[in-house]
């Protein structure tokens, strides 16, 4: 995570609690931003795998927020978004889910993204 000798800041924001859940969420929909998350777990190997994905995604898209939540650190906001299998991607807009993705595969959310970018322009 070095590059020239600083610690590069991860565009990915961890979700640690179900307050700073509703807060990240309240923000982007004031702010017309859409939303992605990754809901992981420490214990599944492809959700795991999923993380470098995730941040350079995080990297390309800098008008969307990038959000990460372990779903055994924030229970209620795994439950209250009805997730059931990790890795599970959500993207949001308006706080409301457009499009639910479950499992690692990295060329379909990047295709997603990109179909939901383009419906916006």
């Amino acid at each position: 995570m070095e590059e020239n000798g600083q610690l590069k800041k991860s565009r990915v924001v961890k979700v640690d609690s179900k307050e700073s859940w509703d807060f990240f969420i309240s923000q982007a929909t004031n702010q017309g931003c859409p939303v992605l998350i990754h809901f992981t777990a420490a214990w599944c190997m492809p959700s795991v795998a999923m993380n470098p994905f995730f941040e350079q995604l995080a990297l390309s898209f800098q008008n969307i927020l990038f959000l990460v939540v372990d779903v055994d650190e924030v229970k209620e906001v795994a439950t209250k978004m009805e997730i059931k299998a990790m890795p599970t991607f959500l993207l949001m807009k308006g706080g409301a889910q457009i499009d639910k993705l479950v499992g690692a595969n990295p060329e379909e959310i990047k295709k997603r993204i990109n179909g939901f970018i383009n419906s916006m322009s």
